[in-house]
């Protein structure tokens, strides 16, 4: 497939604006505990929505998972796991911080973790489930790994975006900083109901870390994606990646959907499901919209991916600083940065610009691969 990263880098970004909106529905759920309109937003994103459009755009979808091997199903089963657990955090990180700085820190941290360790973990993994490569030094295939990362123009561009990206993040964090030493404690809460910066860092360093498990998955599943592409009836370049994304939302799926049931059990709240007076249809309907609003950011993650060529693992980092990026402004719109000095706004404005710089950078990394190579010279005839 001929790539077309102005394209990828798009896709990318809509997938970040998905990530930034997803939690507006919850504000229309009414008198439900958290873990019950959670439950029913796992249930539609990450079980209904994926399985929905992996049937429709893959038509091998079956065969490629009873073919697949089944350490890789085992990995990307783990790795969703690991985001389940970051994710059930990510709630939480909101209610302390806010949508703005919250999406921020955490993004911040899941944005480094999973762009810059995917490309060194990829031919581990490979040694490991014997991909060819078994035989291969463990120490020679990290550094294999860690070379991936730099060397040629696209890949030392795409160094570039994701340093600018994490600048941009370290300044939006700053401008956060900045707003809980300015801001008094009452119109923190105003903007905030539940506002604590202590609390919210150390949800917002666990839940970063651990939702870095969705990247880790993603771009793990190469043999899925490869007996997509060559399992009769074979599955379009495009969408290569749902075999991949079902099965690390599965892995989600397994811990969201316990927690929730634990809660339900231990707060008493099983009851929420058939409680009067209250808008059960409409409770549903609208966490639901959230869970299928969050699925499509790392559906256009997948569907980006083809287009960027062998820069396709900067598609992370873009998900992530534009996430931030529309994250901020819709903190901006709600309120959170009101009252703030001219400093604060200034940082705020600084990382924004940065973030939407490390998109433009991204897609300039993409083009410099696009490129071909220059044809060698000929040779020059003898002569007669």
């Amino acid at each position: 497939m001929e790539t077309n990263p102005a394209l990828g880098v798009a896709i990318f970004v809509m997938g970040g604006l998905a990530g930034a909106v997803f939690y507006l529905p919850f504000k229309k759920v009414k008198n439900w505990a958290w873990e019950s309109y959670w439950l029913f937003y796992a249930i539609f994103g990450l079980v209904v929505v994926p399985w929905a459009l992996a049937f429709s755009t893959s038509p091998n979808l079956l065969s490629v998972l009873k073919a697949a091997p089944g350490s890789v199903l085992k990995y990307c089963f783990i790795c969703g796991a690991m985001w389940g657990v970051g994710g059930l955090t990510w709630g939480l990180m909101i209610r302390y911080l806010g949508v703005g700085l919250g999406l921020a820190i955490g993004c911040g941290l899941c944005s480094a973790t999973g762009t810059l360790v995917p490309p060194i973990l990829k031919p581990i993994l490979q040694r490991l489930l014997g991909d060819g490569s078994a035989q291969q030094p463990l120490g020679e295939a990290i550094q294999n790994g860690i070379q991936t990362l730099y060397g040629t123009p696209a890949a030392n561009a795409s160094l570039v975006g994701v340093a600018v990206s994490l600048l941009g993040i370290v300044l939006v964090g700053m401008a956060g900083m900045s707003k809980e030493n300015e801001l008094p404690e009452e119109a923190k809460k105003k903007a905030v109901a539940e506002y604590n910066f202590k609390k919210g860092i150390l949800v917002a360093a666990f839940s970063g870390i651990m939702s870095a498990g969705m990247s880790f998955g993603l771009q793990g599943g190469g043999a899925l994606e490869q007996l997509a592409l060559t399992t009769a009836p074979v599955t379009s370049n495009t969408w290569r990646g749902m075999p991949v994304l079902v099965v690390v939302l599965m892995g989600g799926f397994a811990v969201n959907f316990l927690w929730c049931l634990f809660l339900n059990f231990k707060n008493g709240t099983l009851g929420d499901y058939a409680k009067g007076n209250t808008p059960i249809a409409g409770n549903i309907l609208f966490a639901g919209i959230a869970g299928a609003i969050w699925c499509s950011q790392f559906i256009c993650f997948k569907t980006g991916e083809p287009a960027m060529g062998a820069t396709a693992y900067v598609g992370w980092a873009v998900l992530m600083a534009s996430a931030i990026l529309f994250s901020t402004l819709l903190g901006i719109f709600l309120g959170e940065w009101s009252g703030t000095s001219g400093r604060t706004r200034s940082l705020l404005s600084a990382g924004l610009a940065f973030l939407l710089v490390s998109t433009i950078v991204a897609g300039y990394s993409g083009s410099l691969q696009a490129q071909p190579a220059p044809a060698p010279e000929a040779q020059a005839q003898p002569a007669k």
